[in-house]
């Protein structure tokens, strides 16, 4: 029944997607720049809520724009309507719906669905991530010279010591492909699909990565915040990778890499 619903809400919620996608709604700004929220969030962070609520009213729920429904439950629904609004905003087909689900603390399940790109990835914790019901892993690079790497970039404190552009700085000085798509959710599916040896971000809410780290481990691949510690979605530091660049990704996020 969880799978079910999760899967029932992640479809429902992209079908939102498609309805508005290309066509007219209204765009608003939260706080800080370019920090936007569209009709289409709402839309589909609603009829997500309405799929779980009528499956499991108990539980307790984390949204992106509605804040907690906190209930006394072991089970913590994590949902972003619209991973990627910038692009959805824009018209780029580069964002998606993520909804991961805790249990007891423990992330058990993830899914996360690019209608655009009829992409449907899923994972359940011991059981292995699947992208279209297909069984995915990661990549099988060695070291990070040979890889090509996600990142995104936080709207504030840019210029940090050893923030995020200097850590790309270096990357694309030693000739390192780093790219940047606009969807934290997506660019830990394709770490888990092996499109990308790993991704790492400064800056991260808990409905960007719940659904995605659990893809990346349940792909065969290792999580953790920049000091190496397990990962937890309510921290801010991600570093995800195919577990064989990852001692060299920490020491670059670290500003400790010498290539």
């Amino acid at each position: 029944m969880l799978k079910e619903t999760l899967i029932k809400a992640t479809y429902d919620g992209a079908e939102v997607l498609k309805k508005f996608f290309n066509g007219t709604f209204t765009i608003s700004n939260k706080e800080g720049i370019n920090n936007l929220v569209t009709e289409a969030d709402h839309e589909s962070e609603r009829v997500i809520m309405e799929t779980i609520k009528a499956a499991f009213p108990d539980h307790y729920i984390l949204t992106e724009e509605s804040g907690e429904l906190k209930m006394d439950s072991n089970y913590k629904w994590i949902i972003d309507p619209i991973d990627g609004t910038v692009n959805f905003a824009n018209g780029i087909p580069i964002c998606c719906v993520s909804i991961g689900l805790e249990k007891d603390g423990q992330m058990i399940l993830g899914a996360v669905y690019n209608p655009f790109f009829n992409e449907f990835f899923f994972a359940e914790r011991g059981a292995g991530a699947t992208l279209n019901d297909k069984k995915i892993s990661v990549s099988e690079k060695t070291e990070v010279m040979s890889s090509c790497l996600v990142t995104g970039f936080p709207y504030t404190y840019l210029d940090a010591p050893n923030g995020p552009l200097q850590i790309f700085e270096k990357f694309i000085r030693s000739g390192i492909p780093v790219r940047r798509l606009g969807s934290a959710a997506i660019d830990l599916c394709w770490v888990a699909a092996g499109r990308f040896d790993g991704f790492y971000e400064h800056k991260l809410q808990a409905w960007d990565s719940a659904a995605g780290f659990l893809m990346v481990e349940e792909a065969g691949g290792k999580v953790t915040d920049f000091d190496g510690n397990p990962y937890s979605p309510y921290q801010p530091h991600i570093l995800a990778t195919n577990g064989k660049i990852h001692d060299e990704m920490l020491l670059a996020v670290k500003g400790k890499w010498k290539q």
